[in-house]
């Protein structure tokens, strides 16, 4: 393509992109089918799929891991393929792998002076990160010594202390207790405030809906769907309501205590709200019933 049809506000940019693989008996195997989409200047873009789905394969084409691929993809307007598109890019895969020899502070010190980074004091602005970790404490010990959730942690604060300008995650709460998963996506979602882009892959649908603009839906090699949060509320999963009170209400799941759970469509909410009301309910929840674990659900039983 030429370089002044690029749209240079494209982050990332993939079309027809298809990779196959021999397994153990030769056979072919299509780990990506046709695969096309975009990610903006600033976006956030979750990527989501069962095992198996291609992620990886996606992340690892984009990253230079995979060079032998059909199609075109491109990094901030380059190619892929020239190691330049990789300037400022950030990366951690689902299972980093650390020199265990090394301290955190040694593996940030070295990241940031592979990359070029700037800054007046190296050591203050690597315990900085370490601290937003919440690591800073063993910022001086051997990574061997680390459990799987820490040498996480170290490598997502290496990615963020190089400064990236594209932050490409997979799978980037893998291994993080519920709190450590609070606070990397606390982190995650103000380094897309402060104008980051992000693309990350994730199993945990609740924190993908939380973090991305965008979600890509793929399974089985093909890209089925891409939606914004909007689109996703749109398609008419009906409502949730969550109400406690000592009528039994019709249709309605007993969640014990007192607790009712009803799902109705868009066209009874209101009706319903009113005839809770009247049976002297109180209303607990009302959220819409569609969410990205049905969407997913939804596309991987078609499939």
């Amino acid at each position: 393509m030429e370089r002044d049809k690029v749209n240079m506000s494209e982050v990332i940019f993939l079309e027809g992109v298809s990779k196959s693989y021999r397994d153990k008996r030769f056979s072919l195997f299509q780990a990506l089918n046709d695969v096309s989409f975009k990610v903006e200047q600033g976006e956030a873009f979750g990527f989501v799929g069962p095992n198996g789905a291609g992620k990886s394969t996606t992340i690892r084409i984009l990253t230079g891991i995979i060079r032998a691929f059909e199609g075109e993809v491109r990094l901030f307007g380059q190619s892929v393929l020239q190691h330049e598109s990789r300037r400022g890019l950030g990366y951690v895969p689902e299972n980093p792998y650390l020199y265990d020899y090394l301290t955190p502070l040694e593996i940030l010190d070295m990241g940031i002076r592979l990359h070029g980074i700037s800054v007046s004091d190296r050591r203050k602005h690597c315990l900085e990160w370490l601290d937003r970790f919440n690591i800073a404490h063993v910022a001086d010990k051997r990574i061997r010594q680390f459990s799987k959730g820490m040498v996480q942690r170290t490598a997502l604060a290496h990615a963020m202390a190089c400064q990236p300008r594209l932050l490409i995650l997979d799978e980037p709460l893998s291994g993080l207790d519920p709190i450590g998963r609070r606070e990397v996506v606390d982190i995650l979602e103000q380094y897309h405030r402060d104008g980051g882009t992000l693309f990350f892959s994730s199993h945990v649908l609740h924190d993908v809906e939380r973090l991305a603009d965008r979600f890509g839906l793929i399974h089985l090699g093909q890209l089925k769907a891409v939606l914004t949060p909007s689109e996703l509320l749109d398609q008419d999963g009906g409502y949730v309501i969550v109400s406690v009170g000592d009528q039994a209400i019709v249709g309605a799941i007993s969640l014990g205590k007192r607790r009712w759970r009803l799902e109705v469509g868009s066209t009874q909410l209101w009706a319903t709200l009113e005839l809770l009301r009247s049976l002297g309910h109180e209303l607990h929840e009302v959220r819409p019933g569609m969410t990205l674990e049905r969407v997913f659900h939804q596309f991987v039983d078609r499939s």
